[in-house]
């Protein structure tokens, strides 16, 4: 299989994911015309995200990334990659910054409960692992 056709499965692939989440708008970029000079994304229909999708055995992250950056630097859109290889779930890499965006954007969405419960639950398991160190190492 080329290069090319592989690319189209990838980014089929990667929109039917997107399609099974509830995005049925997502379609291939590479169906569309677009004007030369433009980056279109490798799949559409993620409102205000700029997406490439990779399928390789190794890829190479930061180089993914900075292309999914390059691509997209004027058309104000989070840059994405969403790759996978065979036999393995899809995974999608972003630069932090964007991760903390959009994880303080779900976490203000949360219960107050449900927060304090978890950050509770965090700090007595590093006090526990503290504790079991302290005693391995001879303190009482």
């Amino acid at each position: 299989m080329d290069s090319k056709a592989k690319g189209a499965r990838i980014e089929l692939q990667w929109r039917d994911e997107c399609r099974k989440h509830g995005f049925m708008q997502a379609q291939r970029g590479g169906q569309l015309p677009y004007q030369k000079g433009s980056q279109l994304a490798d799949v559409i229909g993620l409102p205000l995200i700029h997406l490439e999708a990779k399928g390789v055995e190794k890829l190479n992250v930061w180089q993914a990334v900075e292309q999914a950056v390059n691509d997209c630097q004027e058309c104000g859109r989070m840059p994405i990659v969403a790759h996978t290889k065979n036999r393995k779930p899809w995974l999608v890499t972003m630069r932090a910054d964007d991760w903390f965006m959009l994880y303080s954007a779900w976490l203000e969405q949360q219960p107050a409960e449900a927060k304090q419960e978890s950050l509770l639950t965090d700090y007595l398991q590093l006090f526990a692992k503290n504790i079991w160190c302290w005693r391995k190492a001879g303190f009482p």
